[in-house]
């Protein structure tokens, strides 16, 4: 039987997976000292829970937030009364601490409302679905083409005098669309759907355009991650359709509380930002508002796009290990959580350690019972005994001047 020669394999290429994320490139958006997009850090974002008719205990939630790191604080304003209230809280913040950017929330026919709280706030967002109610028809079955114009025209008067008065003073505009109060006729058109979403927050945009207005920020929340990732991604496809730059902010809305809450929210807003989606992030908890920023920046140092605290490196441990990994661990963290910037890997074994923590600036590593190594990278420095571990890893850090006291 005659054998075939075997034919020359061409080996398939393998494709190549970059580790860095590539941001998409969005315009910048001033609000007040802080810029969103244009290639600046992801901006973290909070929302104080006090009524804004209490200027005292406003002005305090706006501190604590901003003392711990929320770089933009929104305050809600459901009436004209909120809304004069904030020239009182911005003072107040002057004279007391200093300017923070605010941003201020209007919903439902909100005009008069959102045209005075301009003058006193660095944003306003504005809800599409809310800031023209449509009155819902119970036995509507379709919007004929000359309803839904006859309404886009009525929301263009209406939106008309707020994005000039925030054009001609240099502010900013968020178009929050909120996938639970989108529009009737947006739903009768598109659906309960990330597409109605989108068109509804590109109307709005399309007359901000036509009045030269371009600082903007969009956001497109849900309830649920999947519907949240998914109109995002949406809204970034159609914005590169249509030559649009504008930031996105990202958030999961209405996330709940604990651990589920936490890790809902990273479950929507970390596969966009991965993606190079998102300018500007806030993890909406029910609990109290400064319970969000630890989360926010948690998730921004994971990827790698904010370097805010020390990233420890940990192995899960296992019948090598030659210490209580969790117990020393603990006593790393809390004698070196204060320090910024630093990569540090307690790993409990030689087997695995060296190699694993080969990007760590410091490492403690179990070596033979009773004594640790420490390391800087990849070099060993010294082997200690392991009561002495976590003083001499510290005395370590302050040789290379990488220490300072906590407060």
């Amino acid at each position: 039987m005659q054998t075939l020669p075997n034919p020359t394999k061409t080996p398939n290429p393998q494709p190549i997976f970059d580790t860095s994320i590539k941001r998409r490139k969005t315009r910048p958006v001033k609000v007040g000292s802080i810029t969103i997009g244009g290639g600046n850090p992801v901006v973290v974002q909070s929302m104080i829970n006090e009524d804004t008719l209490d200027i005292d205990g406003s002005v305090a939630g706006i501190r604590r937030l901003h003392e711990i790191g929320c770089e933009i604080v929104r305050v809600t304003v459901p009436s004209m009364a909120h809304a004069k209230a904030l020239a009182e809280i911005k003072q107040k913040l002057h004279e007391t601490y200093q300017a923070v950017p605010l941003v201020a929330d209007v919903h439902h026919n909100g005009m008069k409302i959102a045209l005075e709280v301009a003058k006193h706030v660095d944003k306003v967002r504005i809800n599409p679905g809310l800031y023209v109610f449509e009155k819902p028809k119970a036995d509507r079955s379709e919007y004929t083409d000359s309803e839904f114009a006859e309404i886009g025209e009525k929301i263009r008067e209406t939106l008309e005098p707020l994005v000039i008065s925030l054009r001609d003073q240099g502010k900013a505009l968020r178009i929050g669309v909120n996938h639970g109060s989108l529009a009737e006729r947006m739903l009768f058109t598109y659906g309960d759907t990330p597409e109605g979403m989108v068109e509804s927050a590109l109307e709005f945009i399309k007359i901000c355009e036509s009045l030269d207005f371009r600082n903007i920020v969009i956001s497109l929340k849900a309830s649920r991650a999947p519907v949240m990732v998914a109109a995002y991604r949406l809204m970034a496809h159609r914005m590169d359709e249509l030559g649009m730059d504008y930031p996105l902010h990202l958030g999961v809305t209405e996330a709940g509380d604990g651990e589920y809450g936490r890790i809902k929210s990273t479950a929507g807003i970390a596969p966009l930002l991965a993606d190079g989606i998102g300018d500007t992030i806030r993890v909406s908890l029910t609990e109290a508002p400064e319970k969000e920023i630890p989360v926010c920046y948690s998730i921004l140092q994971a990827l790698g796009l904010r370097k805010t605290m020390v990233e420890y490196v940990a192995c899960p441990s296992c019948g090598r290990t030659l210490f209580n990994l969790e117990e020393v661990l603990h006593q790393v963290r809390e004698a070196t959580k204060h320090l910024t910037g630093l990569d540090i890997a307690v790993m409990g074994c030689i087997v695995n350690g060296p190699g694993e923590m080969a990007d760590a600036d410091y490492g403690y590593v179990g070596k033979q019972p009773g004594f640790i190594s420490l390391y800087r990278g990849r070099d060993e420095i010294k082997k200690v005994p392991e009561s002495e571990g976590v003083a001499e890893l510290i005395n370590l850090i302050k040789s290379d001047d990488r220490w300072f006291e906590p407060e």
